[in-house]
């Protein structure tokens, strides 16, 4: 059984009415799951509010402190911008360090759930915040619930973890938080930085002292289709998983690496959000007793995309074959009146008009070179 961290107060992380981080898409992949029948009442549980102390596993006391006068609009402009607070990208909004605490809380839900031995697998679909920072706000993310929950996991369990990023974005705040350990490996692949925030992973970034070789980062080209990220991705972390031999998977399932996601330059469809997981399932299966943890991260297409990739990560834990064919109308017809677009009507609309790259080969080629330069160190 695999169990769904829900509330509806998970919604209020919200910057603004017009932000691009737009967490309705947690109740839609909700909906979306309950109207497959994949989900019910029985599966989800509530999540707890992260306390001061186990914040501070993975940020300083005194930007814990920052992130409580920001949502109390008593912190100076000096403080906000040393801390990354009330930029374009991560504005103060009312209540910030308690929405935050939940999310981060949500996701240490999931932890102690596949820790106690209730489920071997947990989804928190608000979490994923890894552009957080020890000391500092960045790209949308406020706290970071994944470095936490990793630091949770190495002082209460003593458990090697693998985290997985596929999000377009690499995830910075993550890797640096972990560069020099080697009990944490950390993996990233992503949009190339030449055209995309952060800018960082690059492939020689693979970790420092001890930690040296325990990062890894692919970064593709703009414009990546399918089969190139797909044959980068199954080889790599294969790869990563043989040489770390980790005792638990948590995995970031951003899904702005669509073709339709507004932010980014990767040309993916749901063929790959239907094969990202269970690849991560196998390796859950074959290295870590089936124990994984799966969280959300970004994905700005909130009817088109991150629900649909979303569903296929939690049908993958539930260790079911991709989901295809037609979407249930009665989820279409409930969303459908609340959409500007189009909602999908079957799982791979996308391709009916898809139209392939011209550059393709060029870009597998890049791709491949990139993927041989990082297995060589391994």
């Amino acid at each position: 059984m695999t169990l769904f961290i829900y509330d509806d107060s998970l919604l209020q992380y919200r910057f603004s009415d017009d932000h691009p981080f737009n967490q309705m898409r947690l109740l839609l992949t909700k909906t979306l799951l309950e109207a497959c029948h994949l989900l019910d009442d029985s599966k989800i549980i509530k999540p707890r509010i992260a306390t001061e102390e186990e914040l501070m596993l993975g940020h300083q006391k005194e930007y814990i402190q920052a992130v409580k006068d920001a949502g109390n609009h008593s912190i100076s402009k000096e403080a906000c911008e040393k801390f990354g607070l009330n930029s374009t990208d991560t504005p103060n909004f009312n209540e910030m360090h308690e929405k935050c605490a939940l999310l981060v809380g949500a996701t240490l839900t999931a932890v102690e759930a596949v820790m106690s031995g209730k489920c071997n697998t947990a989804c928190n679909f608000a979490g994923g915040l890894h552009h957080g920072f020890r000391g500092r706000a960045s790209g949308f993310c406020i706290y970071n619930d994944s470095t936490v929950a990793i630091e949770y996991i190495r002082k209460h369990y003593n458990q090697k973890v693998l985290y997985i990023d596929t999000d377009a974005h690499h995830g910075d705040g993550v890797q640096f938080s972990f560069y020099n350990d080697c009990d944490v490996f950390t993996y990233s692949i992503h949009e190339t930085g030449r055209y995309l925030f952060p800018g960082t992973g690059n492939i020689h970034e693979k970790g420092d002292g001890d930690g040296y070789l325990y990062s890894m980062n692919l970064p593709i080209d703009a414009y990546t289709e399918d089969d190139s990220f797909l044959r980068t991705f199954e080889i790599s972390l294969t790869k990563a998983c043989e040489f770390f031999q980790p005792d638990i998977i948590i995995s970031q399932n951003g899904a702005d690496a669509h073709v339709l996601d507004p932010l980014t330059h990767l040309s993916v469809t749901h063929r790959t959000f239907q094969q990202i997981p269970q690849i991560v399932y196998q390796c859950a299966k074959n290295y870590t007793n089936g124990k994984w943890i799966a969280l959300g991260g970004g994905g700005y297409n909130i009817f088109q995309v991150a629900p649909l990739a979303w569903a296929q990560v939690y049908n993958a834990m539930e260790g079911h074959p991709p989901l295809t064919g037609a979407i249930p109308a009665a989820w279409t017809s409930m969303w459908q009146p609340k959409a500007k677009i189009k909602i999908p009507v079957n799982w791979n609309e996308d391709l009916e008009h898809y139209q392939a790259i011209p550059r393709r080969l060029d870009i597998e080629e890049k791709n491949e070179q990139t993927l041989q330069k990082v297995l060589l160190h391994y």
